[in-house]
């Protein structure tokens, strides 16, 4: 019986995979501008040979003919009725009198109200009526078109935000500060004096030994930015930023990031395989330019477990900053650490002001290790939140910030003590003491620690808003219960309906300033976009993310200002459209769909927000802000990317208010 089975599926299997493929027509639609306000959509029909494919109706009275349907947003835009192309036949059928049918190909046109500087991403389906020799026989052939704007767009971001730009220069200044960082450790700052009067002791002269201090600089700059090269053409622009908000990904950061602490506090030492260095080291004997480059690929390798971590965050930084942030990162952070090698060779003098490589140099390294658990947390929240295990919630990872920095002060101020520590210098009496900078950075250490600590019973914490879990994991929120005690805010906007679709799963994500002032929002396109209708108020879309620390920055600093929050509470309908949220939000499976913008199946409401930021408006970067009115058309053509400049942000929701009012 089951060879029987098998026997039948052996042949049946062939004619299924045949019926696949066996439809008479294949659409390919496009879209030409017509008018500043009109947009013609095209469909080009391929016909197979010896098919019949009937023409659109011209008249009721029609009996055979095809049809094609937008989706319900895009028929209230049609404008005349649709054209076909003038390849159409006419024969008279015996039964039916005269019929009207296309072979080979056809095209047919269909104009839309769509504004040059608006954008659609329309979804239909045709409805063919073809003769196959002598039967007659329906099919339904779905097509999707993105109509873009007239707005030019670069890399995915609207050209009229400066973000871009920015987030480089912020890359590379933050990149150089981490090389300045590593010099302080001590793998490299030991490095300094050895290899400078490795040069001018060993150079004929003193130009020479700048020539190849000059070298050695240049090439430890070669070899971190082609680290940086390296990673843009692995990864590419985009997937470093996927790799950032990917739960798997920052489970890995987590424990590299927890390993590297460790290690820093003494528990073991992370090398590179020795073989690595001994090979570079030999190489490094020749004395030409290449001789040299070795010597510096040696400093790269030896001083790996000072450096990694500091790189390892840096990857993680530069992951937003397009095909160039990589680059721009590693060439920041590898001229902060060549520069003191090339400084020192000009003026050997010099040398005597770094001081001795003591133990202090041990507390530099404990200290980044107290800084790197606490770094690793934040990646283990972020994981948390992506897949919703709610184990690391706000008040949770608070207590374990507020431990590691209480104990980084008892460190500093020499109350905790590692293995490997030195003892503290004595004074005249023979007495251990403290220096000055490390009482400040004690001091330093435990204001941090009393500041989160108000964070514990809710507080905002408006300057660690862009590193801590969202305000909806606080179990408990005295700010939110004395408001409700109150009898919440007055604002019309409590009078909105509640947020219903993925409202329960998605409500802990929502920031500080939205749960402390009551602000409603919805996550949903839709449900958002009927609302607006009802109320008879803009829609403000905000493209967001879980992850996204420019977003929390940009609801901290700039949403909690009162003039900011009134008029959002009292003049806007906001969704808040989070790119990165994939698990617990699937779609239904009649709201899935493939997104050639995307290349992939859009299966979550992540993806979903994804697709509408990028093929409606041409932006793939959070925070972004869009206005629309209640026929989904552009208050403002420009959005608004990150720019914490609060008056710049009120003359933008003024302009999108004014605009709205006018076209009422």
């Amino acid at each position: 019986m089951n060879k029987f089975f098998a026997i039948i599926l052996l042949f049946t299997l062939p004619l299924w995979g045949a019926a696949q493929d066996s439809l008479p027509v294949k659409i390919t639609p496009s879209f030409e501008r017509t008018g500043p306000e009109e947009v013609t959509v095209v469909l080009k029909l391929d016909i197979k040979p010896g098919v019949k494919v009937f023409g659109l109706a011209k008249d009721s009275a029609a009996q055979l003919f095809s049809s094609f349907v937008f989706d319900s947003t895009a028929e209230k835009l049609r404008s005349g009725k649709p054209l076909q192309s003038s390849n159409l036949k006419k024969e008279t059928n015996p039964e039916l009198g005269e019929v009207e049918f296309f072979q080979d190909s056809a095209v047919w046109k269909q104009q839309l109200k769509i504004s040059s500087g608006d954008s659609a991403f329309l979804k239909g389906t045709a409805t063919l009526l073809y003769q196959n020799g002598e039967s007659f026989e329906p099919v339904e052939v779905p097509f999707r078109i993105n109509i873009t704007s007239d707005v030019a767009v670069t890399s995915g971001v609207a050209n009229t935000n400066e973000q871009p730009a920015r987030s480089l220069i912020w890359i590379f200044l933050s990149a150089f500060g981490g090389g300045l960082l590593a010099l302080l450790t001590p793998c490299v700052y030991s490095m300094i004096p050895v290899t400078v009067s490795f040069f001018t002791k060993r150079s004929k002269s003193r130009a020479e030994g700048i020539r190849n201090a000059f070298y050695y600089s240049v090439s430890i700059v070669v070899i971190f930015t082609l680290i940086g090269f390296l990673v843009t053409l692995i990864f590419g622009p985009a997937a470093l930023n996927n790799l950032a908000t990917n739960w798997i990904a920052n489970i890995v950061f987590f424990a590299i990031f927890l390993i590297f602490g460790i290690s820093f506090l003494g528990a073991f030492e992370i090398t590179l395989p020795a073989s690595w260095s001994t090979r570079a080291d030999s190489r490094a004997s020749t004395g030409s330019f290449w001789g040299i480059f070795f010597m510096a690929l040696t400093l790269v390798i030896v001083s790996f477990s000072c450096t990694g971590p500091i790189i390892g965050n840096l990857l993680v930084l530069a992951s937003k900053g397009s095909y160039y942030g990589p680059l721009v990162g590693m060439f920041g952070f590898s001229l902060a650490l060549a520069l003191p090698f090339a400084l020192f060779a000009f003026f050997p003098s010099k040398l005597n002001l770094l001081g001795k490589a003591g133990g202090w140099l041990n507390s530099v390294k404990v200290t980044l290790g107290f800084l790197e658990l606490a770094l690793a947390l934040k990646f283990l929240s972020n994981a948390d939140l992506a897949r919703n295990w709610r184990i690391l919630d706000r008040e949770v990872f608070l207590s374990l910030w507020i431990v590691i920095f209480l104990l980084l002060g008892l460190y500093l101020l020499g109350k905790l003590r590692f293995h490997h520590d030195d003892d503290l210098p004595k004074n005249d009496f023979g007495h251990p003491y403290l220096t000055v900078t490390r009482l400040f950075f004690a001091i330093g250490a435990f204001t941090f620690m009393v500041y989160m600590v108000p964070g514990l019973w809710g507080a905002p914490l408006k300057g660690l808003s862009a590193f801590l879990p969202p305000m909806g994991t606080q179990d408990f929120n005295s700010a939110k219960s004395q408001a409700m005690a109150a009898g919440g805010s007055s604002s019309n906007n409590g009078a909105l309906p509640h947020p219903q679709k993925y409202y329960e799963v998605m409500k802990k994500n929502e920031p500080d300033v939205v749960v402390n002032n009551g602000l409603v929002t919805y996550f949903e396109y839709e449900e958002a976009l009927e609302v607006a209708k009802k109320t008879g108020k803009p829609l403000m879309l905000d493209f967001t993310g879980i992850n996204c620390i420019n977003c929390r920055k940009m609801e901290g600093q700039v949403w909690s200002d009162p003039r900011v929050m009134q008029k959002l509470k009292d003049e806007f309908i906001i969704a808040s459209l989070f790119v990165d949220v994939h698990h617990g939000v699937d779609l239904p499976p009649a709201q899935q769909y493939y997104s050639e913008a995307l290349k992939k199946q859009v299966e979550t409401l992540g993806d979903r927000n994804t697709d509408i930021a990028v093929t409606r408006f041409g932006a793939n970067t959070q925070p972004y802000y869009f206005f629309l009115d209640g026929s989904e058309k552009r208050l403002i053509q420009e959005g608004y990317g990150y720019d914490p400049d609060v008056d710049k942000f009120l003359r933008h929701l003024d302009a999108a208010i004014a605009e709205f009012k006018k076209r009422k």
